[in-house]
């Protein structure tokens, strides 16, 4: 026999061998998945969103199928397909933090400078790449509208001074608009923190205030007045999620240029210094 053949009947045999070997796996270490997997996914709103915390739709069913979420976790869903989901799982619907989308810039067309007049195409995303679109804070909202363009439930409009305002009742955290945004402005929070800081330029200092007269300089006083809710990261200001009761209102009250803000009923509420004539604000 020629050492080809040979070597033929050899691999050939490797081959059955593998390949029996293969199909002994796949029948003794399969793992069946639930047969409600695929009726449970076409109940969801198949945005894949990542608002209730999984990667996608099919992974927060799975998550459901271990008891290791509720239905309510779904924020995207209407109030009916939860309850659809709850009836269809036999379980409660369960409770979830309500979370909204909020826009870390106040600096409108009337508080903060441009350098220059874009011109090209009407998207934030194209005018980021010219000059950051402008504006002196590079860091600023450009007002050109992608968020708005994003969110489907209609939960963002463009206030005339060029800034995206969020419709809190009806966003739905699906995260579109922190997608959509090429500035990094938008954050996913708990709606039940009323604390916002409307800044997101890490630089601190007066000097910030030549390009918006709204900026964070990073003064500090919010956070001496409410340690246990407010930390500074970098220059600014950050909200505590863990913080337990209701935060002091007082904390936006030193804050001289409105920076922070009090959020109640979707609405913001700038404290005692800030209503103040700049000329008598302490900076």
């Amino acid at each position: 026999m020629s050492g080809a053949l040979v070597a033929g009947l050899v691999l050939a045999a490797l081959a059955v061998l593998l390949s029996s070997g293969l199909l002994l796996a796949g029948r003794f270490l399969r793992v069946d998945e639930d047969q409600r997997l695929e009726k449970l996914v076409s109940l969801l709103p198949g945005t894949n969103c990542g608002a209730c915390g999984q990667p996608g739709c099919r992974a927060f069913a799975e998550a459901l199928l271990k008891g290791e979420a509720v239905p309510a976790a779904c924020s995207v869903s209407s109030v009916e397909a939860r309850l659809r989901i709850a009836h269809f799982l036999e379980v409660p619907v369960g409770e979830a933090e309500r979370r909204v989308a909020r826009l870390a810039c106040a600096g409108d067309r009337n508080t903060a400078r441009f350098l220059a007049d874009y011109q090209g195409e009407p998207s934030c995303a194209a005018a980021s790449v010219v000059d950051d679109g402008g504006k002196a804070c590079a860091w600023g909202c450009l007002g050109l509208g992608d968020c708005e363009r994003s969110c489907d439930y209609d939960a963002i409009t463009m206030s005339p001074r060029g800034l995206p305002v969020v419709n809190e009742a009806r966003c739905t955290a699906c995260g579109d608009c922190v997608r959509a945004c090429p500035k990094d402005l938008f954050r996913i929070v708990p709606e039940r923190q009323p604390l916002w800081v409307a800044c997101n330029n890490p630089l601190e200092g007066n000097d910030l205030l030549e390009s918006c007269t709204v900026a964070c300089t990073a003064c500090e006083r919010c956070v001496r007045d409410a340690p246990q809710w407010l930390t500074m990261e970098g220059n600014l200001p950050v909200p505590v999620e863990s913080g337990q009761g209701q935060p002091p209102r007082h904390a936006i009250d030193r804050c001289p240029t409105g920076a922070i803000v009090w959020i109640e009923n979707g609405q913001a509420q700038l404290g005692t210094s800030a209503r103040l004539p700049i000329a008598l604000r302490v900076r």
